[in-house]
């Protein structure tokens, strides 16, 4: 069988290389954050709109009981909520993260891959536009 040509991995030091996996990375911020977005709008309003009643009781006489029982006696809704909750403080975490400490060795390797495979498929993988657009500009003069 006909074995896949090998990636070829370009040197960490080339400018137009990093600036790729760094427009990855921007994209996958952008992903992520689109994703919790629509997760709020979807299934967060929903299960707000489900906890509507047990709210209401919570405006006017807030209690731990109140709390516990709009959580307990209405699962789904509970659950959707959490759910909204954990992505949207995961990526919080995760985007810290990566600001504070930079992006981690294995997560860099990762992306460098990926753009690696971008390069080599070209223009028919969907991501070509976003990241390797300079290569279209320099391709037309």
């Amino acid at each position: 069988m006909d074995q896949p040509s090998p990636i070829p991995e370009p040197e960490s030091s080339d400018i137009l290389f990093q600036e790729e996996v760094e427009r990855l990375h921007r994209l996958t911020i952008y992903a992520r954050w689109s994703l919790v977005g629509l997760l709020w709008l979807t299934i967060g309003s929903l299960s707000i709109w489900g906890l509507r009643y047990p709210i209401s009781l919570m405006l006017d006489y807030f209690t731990w009981s109140a709390l516990r029982y709009g959580l307990v006696f209405h699962r789904l809704p509970a659950i959707g909520l959490a759910i909204c909750i954990g992505t949207t403080i995961g990526v919080l975490v995760w985007q810290s993260r990566n600001i504070l400490l930079g992006l981690p060795q294995q997560e860099r390797k990762k992306l460098e891959k990926q753009v690696c495979r971008i390069r080599q498929q070209g223009a028919s993988h969907p991501l070509w536009k976003f990241v390797c657009q300079h290569q279209e500009a320099s391709d037309r003069r």
